[in-house]
């Protein structure tokens, strides 16, 4: 009986241990307090053409699950977008750690043209207030995949979401201008310092990038949950201010391009803005 009781005993913080998250990981952020955070500053890169490397990718965000899967051949790299703040609004923790680590490097690509009619919402604080916007998502011209920059990789918990965002980037119409002027600062620890604060005009939206899951992909499901809801809008951007070039090495994260060689890209001037929205009104749970 004695043995009986103390095995059950064991067996319970045995559970319990089990249980608990490891000392230092960071929990993860909801899906709303990330997307509304998360501003991307796209970079216009040197010429590079992957090996020839085709991909599948089906829809995971609710409101488009039933488009159609396609597979995509990767054309030339086009952009890096890196995470940054807008007028010196720094996201809340967690949702900090982890935008941080942001980086997608978007090769060209094209598929069917889908003709698809969305209402989009700007989710970010700073502009919660401006109007809905209706557009009709056309062509995909993008795949926008993450990487590391310089092999500087973000501790293990952040990389088991960051690793997963992989966003197919249609074009869209009408091309309505945002008509914002804002302050941009980087917040990756790679291009803090390198890449001076600086102004921002947000001229005319020119894309809505939304998320895709690649085959082979394993995304746990808490993952799931979180990038399934990122929907970011891409706007053209002027900025007075002439940026350095910076060099860097791409490497790729996500487990189904792990084995593409790493790149040098060279970054040649901020080109665009990436904003994040809701469609339709279904907002971000959290």
């Amino acid at each position: 009986m004695f043995r009986r009781v103390m095995s059950a005993v064991v067996a319970v913080f045995a559970v319990a241990f089990l249980c608990v998250p490891p000392a230092g990981a960071a929990a993860y952020p909801t899906p709303k307090s990330l997307t509304a955070f998360l501003d991307l500053e796209c970079f216009r890169t040197s010429p590079y053409q992957p090996p020839a490397t085709t991909v599948t990718v089906r829809h995971i965000n609710p409101l488009l699950t039933n488009l159609p899967t396609e597979t995509l051949t990767l054309g030339q790299r086009e952009q890096l977008c890196v995470p940054v703040a807008k007028n010196n609004q720094v996201p809340p923790s967690p949702a900090l750690d982890f935008i941080r680590y942001v980086d997608l490097s978007c090769y060209k690509v094209s598929g069917m043209t889908v003709n698809a009619g969305l209402v989009l919402s700007h989710l970010n604080p700073l502009f919660q207030t401006l109007p809905r916007t209706q557009v009709t998502l056309n062509t995909p011209q993008q795949l926008c995949v993450p990487v590391i920059k310089n092999n500087v990789l973000p501790p293990a918990e952040i990389l088991s979401l960051v690793r997963h965002i992989d966003l197919k980037c249609y074009g869209i119409t009408p091309n309505n201008p945002l008509n914002q002027q804002v302050s941009l600062r980087q917040l990756n620890p790679v291009l803090v310092g390198k890449i001076p604060t600086h102004g921002a005009q947000v001229l005319n939206a020119r894309q809505l990038c939304v998320p895709v899951m690649k085959a082979g992909d394993n995304i746990p499901a808490e993952v799931f949950n979180i990038v399934r809801w990122i929907d970011l809008e891409k706007f053209d951007i002027a900025t007075p201010t002439t940026l350095p070039t910076i060099t860097l090495t791409l490497r790729h994260i996500n487990p189904v391009l792990g084995g593409l060689p790493i790149e040098q890209a060279v970054l040649s001037g901020a080109s665009q803005l990436a904003l994040p929205v809701a469609k339709n009104g279904n907002f971000p749970p959290g």
